[in-house]
């Protein structure tokens, strides 16, 4: 049984989609990382306006490439003028980062921003990411949980598809890079899409992490040691797969091309249905460091071998990603 989706959402999603019914999108949300990872490589001050170039040069020379782009509204809109021809736009309605002055990694929205008006902007889709630990206090995650039903409301009226970004964390544990986070991670990525995957969230499309940290796993844990075997990681990914009937696409959470498209073969082989990708830095990160020096040869890298990433993206895509179009009905 699928999701119902009313006929415009649908338009809307195909947009967003290639013509295989994949999500090949390309994130460039990042607010203030972006500027933290340009002044990092930069020999003067980064600017406002330097965020928003970069933004623009990552749009105009890589969308031909994409199926749809994800931006914000405070750098992004810009960038939304420069796209390709035909490329759908999904526009990012929270808060960059989270509240650290109160426990939970509660979220918050823009507040000069609505649906209505990320859709009069020239949304074709709403994202909102949500930071959750399903074994935190549930005082917390109640309110976690009204927070994500408004947002899908909104969608809801505004008849926007609505992608909701899952990223888990241990409230006990701040490294969540570690192996003690690794062994948790399954279970905590597999429950938290359970979750959100209740009709009441009137969510169309997750967009999640992998189930587990994929430097653990055995054969990809160089000096290492391994936390998951083969045959336990490839059964993650599977129930991650069984966890939802709703389309999802993985993030790339910033490593390398080469592991990003390792991992999805895997996922691939593992029987995972998932339904394509949302990748940023796995993407453009190595030109940061000459767009920071000279915006041309910023420019020059994304031509080159930015577009050589996204290309062989898709091609992994083609032979691994599943079309979602079995996962919605109108």
């Amino acid at each position: 049984m699928g999701k119902n989706m009313s006929p415009n959402k649908l338009a809307l999603l195909k947009k967003m989609s290639n013509e295989d019914g994949v999500i090949a999108a390309l994130a460039i949300d990042q607010r203030g990382s972006l500027k933290k990872m340009l002044a990092n490589a930069s020999d003067t001050e980064v600017t406002d306006q330097d965020v928003i170039e970069f933004k623009k040069a990552i749009s105009s020379e890589l969308t031909p490439y994409s199926s749809s782009i994800l931006l914000d509204p405070e750098y992004g809109l810009p960038a939304t003028k420069v796209t390709a021809d035909g490329t759908g736009l999904l526009i990012a309605y929270e808060k960059t980062g989270y509240d650290s002055t109160e426990p939970g990694r509660m979220p918050d929205l823009i507040s000069e921003w609505s649906a209505k008006r990320l859709k009069e902007a020239g949304a074709d889709s709403v994202k909102f990411l949500l930071y959750y630990d399903v074994d935190e206090d549930a005082s917390i995650n109640d309110k976690k949980q009204a927070f994500v039903e408004r947002i899908g409301s909104e969608c809801l009226a505004e008849d926007l598809p609505f992608f909701c970004e899952l990223v888990t964390y241990d409230a006990k544990n701040d490294d969540v890079k570690g192996a003690e986070f690794a062994k948790v991670k399954p279970h905590k990525v597999i429950e938290m899409m359970k979750e959100f995957s209740k009709d009441r969230y009137n969510i169309d499309v997750l967009k999640v992490e992998v189930p587990v940290n994929m430097a653990y796993v055995e054969g990809f844990n160089e000096d290492r040691p391994a936390v998951y075997t083969k045959a336990e990681a490839t059964k993650y990914f599977k129930e991650q797969s069984d966890a939802t009937a709703l389309p999802y696409i993985f993030l790339s959470a910033g490593v390398s091309a080469e592991l990003f498209q390792d991992t999805l073969k895997f996922a691939h082989e593992a029987g995972a249905q998932f339904n394509g990708v949302l990748c940023g830095r796995a993407t453009w990160k190595n030109s940061v460091a000459p767009f920071a020096k000279d915006h041309e040869a910023g420019r020059q890298w994304l031509r080159t071998n930015g577009k050589d990433n996204i290309v062989a993206l898709n091609e992994v895509l083609k032979v691994t990603a599943t079309p979602w179009f079995d996962k919605v009905r109108s």
